[in-house]
């Protein structure tokens, strides 16, 4: 079981490497500045000339197309040496599409490469492998449990020389992309009377034919990933030609696994960067930050977190590599658990690392907590309905923050022994119990010069005599102590 990688390929991955470091990842905070000008779903002129002057960079280096593990048109790399350059990739966010190995794009021109037709390949694949234009895949569908396939429902109807697509996508990754120009779609073909895996095809749409609407971008904890975007889609009387199925009808799941079975260990490679990327942090940030006369690696359990942080990374980037070689050897079916377990281990590994990133970058500033009364019941003793809570975090000037720890400490004290404000201190409590009855100790951030603001408005929208909501600002250190108290066992609350 050989993970190594070639010389004449080493140094090509070398040169990958130093371009992620020097020229990507510089640019990378400058362009995703640039989202929040003006069309979020719209590239603005610098954010082009940042990706394009990069593109242009790349391609002229010849470092371009590496995912193309067993075609002509590539490099000759295998599944265990391309998936060290999706590590380098992963490592910024730019990276990927810098060098045009990005999702969904990869596993689409896979498809084209495949499986499309010879007119297909000069329509969609060639641009593609240009990065002139970009692709998305439909198949998660909002009605059914789609994480069983077989429960996909759009229906594709013949009709004449034309198939009629009805139904909704959601989770369309890069569909939100002004550059995306087709999709490739799951969709129902046969009838419950055909074998389960023999009634879906994949059908090949243009982006902008007529009866396509996106109904709204899918956000994750508030995230709508803009200008790419995970897009919530609605198919009606969407006609295509027959020409654009796949393979022929039913073959929809052998594409499928020909398709997600490299492209998980890519995203999982890519992981695994995030995670090196974020321990080089965590790293430079132990030795340069200084508490109580010592840098922080010097300091408490800091050295176990980061060498923790190492074991986990390098026992998941093994696990990947192994998934990999099972690939190689050309039987998926082989493949499939090792696949399975790293599509679980490489993620639940990279957000470890990164909630130790902000461990240590915890003291940067102070996060913005809005707490939103809904309808519900109420939690225990205290009445505020608080069954559900929405947290953002907001960025705010740095004045924002000044000289208020001791204040804020002070008021919060108090408060809690009840010798201030009797609405400040009776709001206080509300949060502090509905949250420790919902054990819910709330999302801790690392953008400077934040603050944190609690507000919020008994069951009937009114305030106690009348008085404005209450508002709290505490810096990180305290809020991390409120969470570990709120994740005691529970106890009966004080009366007050």
């Amino acid at each position: 079981m050989d993970f190594g990688i070639r010389e004449e390929n080493r140094k090509l991955l070398d040169r990958v490497a130093a371009m992620v470091r020097d020229e990507i990842e510089p640019l990378a905070d400058e362009y995703e500045k640039e989202v929040a000008t003006g069309d979020r779903w719209q590239f603005t002129d610098r954010q082009t000339e940042i990706l394009e002057s990069l593109k242009s960079k790349a391609k002229a280096q010849g470092l371009w197309n590496f995912w193309l593990t067993d075609s002509e048109r590539g490099f000759g790399l295998t599944t265990v040496e391309y998936a060290y350059f999706a590590e380098e990739m992963g490592k910024t966010p730019l990276g990927a599409e810098v060098f045009n190995c990005a999702a969904p794009d990869t596993g689409n021109m896979e498809v084209f490469e495949r499986y499309g037709s010879e007119a297909m390949k000069k329509q969609w694949l060639e641009p593609l492998l240009a990065g002139e234009i970009r692709s998305a895949y439909c198949m998660t569908e909002p009605d059914v449990a789609s994480s069983d396939a077989t429960n996909i429902s759009m229906s594709c109807v013949l009709e004449g020389d034309e198939y009629v697509l009805n139904g909704e996508k959601w989770w369309a990754s890069g569909a939100g992309d002004p550059r995306c120009k087709v999709y490739i779609v799951m969709v129902k073909t046969g009838g419950d009377e055909q074998p389960k895996h023999k009634r879906h095809s994949m059908i090949v749409v243009p982006a902008g034919a007529e009866g396509i609407e996106i109904l709204r971008p899918m956000q994750v904890y508030g995230n709508d990933d803009a200008p790419h975007g995970h897009m919530h889609m609605r198919f009606t009387n969407v006609r295509v030609p027959k020409e654009n199925l796949l393979l022929g009808e039913g073959r929809g799941f052998e594409i499928a696994q020909g398709r997600l079975g490299p492209g998980r260990i890519h995203h999982c490679m890519r992981a695994i960067g995030q995670a090196e990327a974020a321990l080089e942090l965590m790293c430079k940030r132990a030795l340069e930050r200084e508490a109580f006369g010592k840098p922080l690696a010097h300091l408490g359990a800091n050295y176990d977190i980061i060498a923790e942080c190492r074991m986990e990374i390098e026992q998941a980037r093994l696990l990947c590599l192994k998934a990999a070689w099972y690939m190689d050897q050309g039987d998926a079916r082989a493949a499939a658990p090792w696949i399975s377990m790293i599509k679980t281990v490489a993620p639940r590994m990279a957000l470890k690392s990164l909630t130790k990133l902000r461990r240590f970058s915890v003291h940067k500033g102070s996060v913005r907590i809005r707490l939103w009364q809904t309808n519900g019941p109420t939690c225990g003793p205290c009445v505020w309905p608080m069954a559900r809570m929405r947290f953002t975090v907001v960025r705010s000037p740095a004045a924002n923050c000044a000289n208020t720890r001791s204040k804020s400490l002070t008021l919060f004290a108090r408060s809690r022994i009840g010798t201030h404000r009797p609405l400040f201190r009776a709001y206080l409590l509300e949060i502090l119990a509905a949250l420790s009855w919902c054990k819910y100790p709330g999302v801790w951030g690392s953008a400077p010069s934040s603050r944190l603001e609690a507000t919020g408005r008994h069951q009937d929208g009114k305030d106690p005599a009348g008085a404005d909501p209450a508002q709290l600002i505490l810096p990180v250190g305290t809020l991390r102590s409120i969470a570990v108290a709120l994740t005691r066992p529970r106890r009966k609350l004080p009366e007050r």
